[in-house]
């Protein structure tokens, strides 16, 4: 039997180790020792935790360097400049089909780009030319239809700017502002 008062198997029950059934003395659990966490186990459990950690940090960093070296975004053949009626829009997606964006023509020659999800929730925008703005039906939020600046509600940020470039009688799309990618 051990001879230290903190080395002694204590019963769940308290009784003495004579009053104990049999089964207890073919399966001795050592109560204090059970919920007892090494000064080893506990550091090898925070240094595997923590290099978890770094290699997560790690592998956003790799994806954000990759994301970038990928250079200019490409360009889109967007429409024909006489499909768009003035007032008209249009919406298609740029750079990737998980970015939708708005093409609207403001007058015979003026057009203008942009994201289409609110910079709040990222709710739709809807054009709205005669009102000169973008609307934002989720939260009332109005940005500008000239500039993407917000007006009104809770957006704060301006809506990303599609670039654009005419050719031919051809609207092409060939980079984004306001936007990391």
């Amino acid at each position: 039997m051990k001879s230290d008062k903190e080395e002694l198997t204590v019963a769940p029950d308290g009784r003495p180790q004579e009053e104990q059934p049999k089964w207890r003395t073919d399966f001795p659990i050592d109560w204090p020792e059970d919920h007892y966490v090494a000064r080893r186990d506990f550091t090898k459990f925070m240094v595997l935790t923590s290099l978890a950690f770094t290699v997560g940090q790690g592998w956003i960093v790799l994806q954000n360097f990759f994301r970038k070296r990928r250079g200019e975004l490409p360009v889109q053949r967007l429409a024909a400049v006489e499909q768009i009626p003035v007032g008209g829009s249009l919406v298609f997606h740029y750079p990737d089909e998980a970015n939708p964006c708005v093409l609207v023509r403001r007058t015979e020659t003026a057009f203008v780009a942009f994201g289409q999800e609110c910079t709040h929730l990222a709710c739709a925008v809807v054009p709205q030319p005669e009102r000169n703005c973008f609307h934002c039906p989720c939260h009332e939020g109005y940005f500008d239809l000239s500039s993407g600046q917000p007006l009104a509600g809770p957006p704060r940020r301006p809506l990303p700017r599609i670039k654009l470039e005419f050719r031919q009688g051809e609207i092409y799309a060939t980079g984004m502002e306001g936007k990391s990618v």
